[in-house]
C-alpha cells in the first residue's frame, strides 16, 4: 500500500495493521461425531450415544441427565458472579445488543477490570434428542450464558457457553483492545476511541506489539476460558474424555491510517466514496481477494459466486463495502478528534475460508507432505488468514491511491459565494459568473502580473472610455474602491505596502483561472471531456 502512503505522506502521521474483531468457537469433536442413517432419514449422534454408554445412561433417560447436568453447569458457572455481587441479566429479546448492554452495565458500575456481568438467554443451538430409540442431532432453543469481562491481557471480551449438550463455546475478542493492554504494560501513551487509536505516542512500537499477537498459541489461550465457563467439565467427562477443538468463526484484519487534519480526511472521503462505488469493476473486487481473472480482464465463466458492492452512511462518515462468497472488504472513516482522525483504509473480514488455500500437510497425514489444500477453520490456519487478509488490504488501498482528488471548481468557488465580515463590516458575496465576471477578468489581466494594478487601471478596463467630468471620475473611483474592498475581503487581492497598487493573491490565481476558464468552456467541449473519461 506504499502508493497510497506516498501520495498522502504529509498528512499520514501513523498507521496500524492487524486483527480487529475475532470470534472463536470451541466444539467437543468426539462428542459431536455423527453419521447419516438413510433408513431413518436422521443424523445419528454417535458421539453422544458413546457418552451415554460410557456413563451407563439409558437413551430414554437422556433428557433427565441433560437437565441435571445443565443445572449443575449453570449453578457453578454463575456462582462467582453471585458471590461477588456482579450483575446477572436474563435477556428475552434476541434482538438486544448484548455487547452494548454489558458495556452499559460495566460503565454504570465503574468496572475497570475483571468480570463485568453475566447475561443469560435462549438461542437456537445444535443439540441432541431422543427419537425412535436413537440419539439424533437437532437444532433447538438452548439456554446460553455470556461472561463479559475486562481481561487483564485481552481487554473487553466475552465468552459464551451453551449450557445444554454438546456445550459449544464461543469467544469474542478484539485485537485493538488487546493492543491497548499491551501498550499499558509498556507504558506507551495513546488515545483510544472505541476500537481505534486517533493518537499513539510511538506508532512503530505499537505496530510491533500488534504483530506479536500472531505468535499466540491460540488453543492454549482459548482453553483457559473453559474452566470459567464450565467448572464441571472434568466431572462431566470423567468417563468419556473430550477436549475442545478451536476454530475461528470470523476474523477482521484492519489497516488504520491516522491523518493529521480532520478536514483533509473529510474532503478525501468525498472523493474515495464515489471512486470506490463507481470506478471498481467486479473483476477488480475479485483481484482484491486474490482471485484470478481472464487475461482480457473479464470474470472467468467458472466463477459462480455472488459479488456485491454497498454504500452505507454512518454518524461518523461513510463506508463502502464489497462482498464475495461470504467474505468482505471495506473502507470507511472511523474517528475524528483533535489529536488525529482515523481512516480505516481497508478491513478484510473472512467468514468463509473454503474459498482460500493453505500450504499445509493433510490432517492426520505426514508433516512433510506439504501441499496447497483448502484452508481450515481451525486456529492452526489463523496466520494464513492474516496473510490473505493483508494482501487483500494492500490491493484495495493501492486501488484507492488512483483516486483523482484534485480540487473541484465547486470547492474553489464556494467560499467566494458567501458573505464575509471584513474589518467589522459585512461584505457581500461574489457573483463570479454574473456581474462580477468582468471585474475578475480585469484583475487577472496579463499586464498586471509584474507590477500589479491601481484603481485607475481598473477604471480603464471596466469603463472603456475616460470620464468626461471630474464628478464622474470621482464616482468611478469610489465604485472601483468598493470593488477593491470586496476583493480584498474575499482574499482575491492584496495591497502592496505603502503604495496604491494591488496584486492578485497567489492562492487566488488558481481560482480566477478556473472561473474564467469554465465561463469560456462550451457544452461541446464538456461532452468531449466526458466521452474521453468514459
Amino acid at each position: 500500500m506504499q502508493q497510497f502512503i506516498e501520495k498522502y505522506r504529509e498528512q499520514i502521521v501513523g498507521m496500524l495493521t492487524g486483527f480487529d474483531r475475532l470470534v472463536f468457537r470451541g466444539s467437543l469433536r468426539r462428542l459431536n461425531a455423527s453419521f447419516f442413517d438413510p433408513t431413518r432419514q436422521v443424523v445419528v449422534a454417535k458421539g453422544m450415544e458413546e457418552y451415554c454408554w460410557q456413563n451407563q445412561i439409558l437413551f430414554k433417560n437422556y433428557g433427565d441427565h441433560v437437565r441435571r447436568t445443565s443445572e449443575k453447569l449453570k449453578s457453578r458457572s454463575l456462582q462467582p458472579y453471585r458471590d461477588g455481587g456482579i450483575p446477572i441479566e436474563f435477556v428475552r429479546d434476541m434482538s438486544v445488543d448484548k455487547d452494548k448492554l454489558a458495556w452499559g452495565i460495566a460503565t454504570e458500575k465503574g468496572i475497570r477490570s475483571g468480570p463485568a456481568c453475566a447475561i443469560s438467554a435462549l438461542e437456537p443451538s445444535p443439540s441432541f434428542d431422543y427419537i425412535k430409540s436413537r440419539l439424533v442431532r437437532r437444532t433447538r432453543p438452548c439456554h446460553v450464558l455470556y461472561h463479559y469481562q475486562i481481561h487483564p491481557e485481552l481487554g473487553w471480551m466475552y465468552a459464551r457457553i451453551q449450557t445444554w449438550f454438546p456445550f459449544n463455546i464461543q469467544i469474542g475478542l478484539n485485537g485493538r483492545e488487546w493492543l491497548a493492554r499491551q501498550m499499558d504494560r509498556e507504558g506507551l501513551h495513546y488515545q483510544q476511541q472505541e476500537n481505534c487509536f486517533p493518537w499513539i505516542e510511538n506508532y512503530p512500537r505499537a505496530q510491533e506489539l500488534l504483530s506479536q499477537q500472531l505468535q499466540t498459541n491460540w488453543a492454549e489461550l482459548l482453553q483457559k476460558f473453559v474452566p470459567q465457563l464450565n467448572p464441571a467439565h472434568e466431572e462431566i467427562f470423567a468417563r468419556y474424555p473430550a477436549d475442545y477443538y478451536w476454530t475461528c468463526y470470523q476474523s477482521e484484519w484492519a489497516t488504520d491510517m491516522v491523518f493529521r487534519d480532520a478536514e483533509f480526511l473529510k474532503r478525501l472521503m468525498s472523493f474515495l466514496t464515489p471512486h470506490g462505488m463507481l470506478s471498481f469493476s467486479s473483476a477488480d473486487v475479485l483481484r482484491y481477494f486474490g482471485k484470478r481473472v481472464n487475461q482480457s480482464g473479464k470474470i472467468p465463466a467458472s466463477f459462480q459466486g455472488q459479488l456485491q458492492t454497498n454504500l452505507r452512511e454512518y454518524r461518523e462518515g461513510e463506508r463502502v463495502k464489497y462482498w464475495l462468497e461470504g467474505n468482505s472488504a471495506k473502507f470507511y472513516d472511523k474517528a475524528y478528534t483533535e489529536k488525529g482522525s482515523v481512516l480505516r483504509a481497508a478491513e478484510t473480514t473472512i467468514n468463509n475460508v473454503s474459498v482460500f488455500r493453505s500450504y499445509r500437510p493433510k490432517e492426520g497425514g505426514p508433516e512433510e507432505d506439504l501441499q496447497w489444500r483448502q484452508m481450515r477453520k481451525g486456529v492452526a490456519d489463523l496466520n494464513r488468514r492474516a496473510e490473505i487478509s493483508q494482501h487483500a488490504n494492500e490491493r484495495l488501498v493501492n486501488a484507492l491511491a488512483s483516486v483523482d482528488d484534485s480540487r473541484r471548481l465547486e470547492e474553489l468557488t464556494a467560499p467566494l459565494q458567501q458573505p464575509v465580515t471584513w474589518k467589522g463590516r459585512r461584505v457581500r458575496a461574489l457573483r463570479p459568473w454574473a456581474e462580477d465576471k468582468d471585474l475578475l477578468v480585469a484583475v487577472n489581466h496579463g499586464d498586471f502580473l509584474v507590477n500589479g494594478f491601481r484603481n485607475r487601471d481598473l477604471q480603464i478596463l471596466l469603463y472603456g472610455e475616460p470620464a468626461e467630468t471630474k464628478a464622474e471620475k470621482r464616482i468611478r473611483s469610489a465604485a472601483i474602491s468598493r470593488k477593491l474592498r470586496m476583493l480584498r475581503a474575499h482574499g482575491i487581492i492584496r495591497k502592496v505596502s505603502q503604495t496604491h497598487r494591488y496584486h492578485v493573491a497567489p492562492d487566488a490565481r488558481t481560482v480566477l483561472v478556473a472561473i474564467l476558464t469554465s465561463s469560456r468552456t462550451t457544452l461541446q467541449q464538456i461532452n468531449e471531456l466526458q466521452r474521453k473519461a468514459a
